[in-house]
């Protein structure tokens, strides 16, 4: 970014979108204007009606100092400190993954559980959900927005990652909802439950996959919330083990993965026994993403 007394707004962008393209990025405005928007201290929208306003010194040198971090790499949202997900908007910091827009289906998947069925547990009780691995805690958090009734456990193993979601919960004023637990999966001090729902986006990636990985994931983001052995069921066969018997007869388990070890999921799921109604619900791309099944039994009546 060269020196000059002409570098208006509109020019920042134009010259920064050119420049991150160059450097790979799929999306070179919308993360042009999303910085710049942050070293301003403004919304996005209000960089459209600024494209005729001169940037100061100051402004070019801290929106420099971003775009060239992101050129190497550094996701937008540790540089800015947060992430639209579900239409919230979420704390991030390298404690935490970055919300996906894949994990939105786990969130839609959860919710068109809950509305489609009756309540299994007693009448004028809660529904009760657990989302295990929660990172930023965005799962819980948008479940619990979107389902009035519902009352969520949340935990992760990692207390930088309880850190974050423990801020996302009092940002969105959730702390009569979502209760968050120290724990590796339902291990104690996780509750007994039982529960009438439980979600997961676990650790899934394998480790020949990881060592795949763009380097923007592997020099950023938290590697024991991604890799999980060399089939990466490390994490899902405790998982899928622990939640059999917190789960309410009739009760629902739904675990977001890879597409490519959706098939050992399943397989997994057949082999214990205990479960129902297993299968897969895909993504907009048509890839396997979440896989589900029921804990088998009657639904008691209410």
């Amino acid at each position: 970014m060269a020196e000059s007394d002409e570098w208006t707004i509109g020019r920042l962008l134009s010259w920064t979108t050119d420049f991150l393209r160059s450097h790979g990025s799929e999306a070179p405005r919308l993360e042009a204007e999303v910085l710049l928007a942050h070293a301003r201290g403004c919304s996005r929208v209000a960089l459209y009606t600024a494209y005729a306003e001169l940037a100061d010194q100051k402004l070019r040198d801290q929106f420099r100092d971003l775009v060239k971090r992101r050129s190497k790499g550094e996701p937008v949202a540790y540089l800015v400190g947060h992430k639209e997900f579900y239409s919230l908007d979420f704390e991030v910091n390298r404690d935490v993954l970055v919300p996906r827009s894949e994990t939105e289906h786990l969130v839609m998947a959860a919710i068109d559980w809950v509305r489609r069925r009756e309540k299994p547990s007693a009448a004028g009780q809660p529904m009760r959900i657990a989302d295990l691995c929660t990172g930023s805690g965005c799962v819980a958090v948008a479940i619990a927005k979107h389902l009035a009734g519902a009352r969520v456990v949340a935990c992760d193993r990692s207390p930088r990652a309880l850190e974050v979601a423990r801020r996302n919960v009092r940002r969105h004023q959730m702390e009569d909802r979502v209760v968050l637990v120290e724990s590796n999966l339902m291990e104690p001090p996780f509750p007994e439950g039982p529960f009438d729902l439980i979600v997961s986006n676990p650790p899934y990636v394998t480790t020949s996959e990881y060592s795949q990985l763009d380097r923007q994931v592997k020099d950023h983001e938290p590697r024991e919330a991604l890799e999980a052995g060399e089939d990466g069921l490390a994490v899902i066969r405790p998982l899928i083990a622990q939640s059999l018997g917190r789960l309410v007869p009739g009760g629902g388990l739904m675990i977001e993965l890879s597409p490519s070890i959706a098939g050992s999921v399943l397989a997994h799921l057949q082999s214990q026994g205990g479960w129902d109604a297993i299968g897969c619900t895909k993504d907009l791309a048509g890839h396997d993403r979440i896989v589900h099944a029921t804990a088998r039994g009657p639904l008691p009546s209410s």
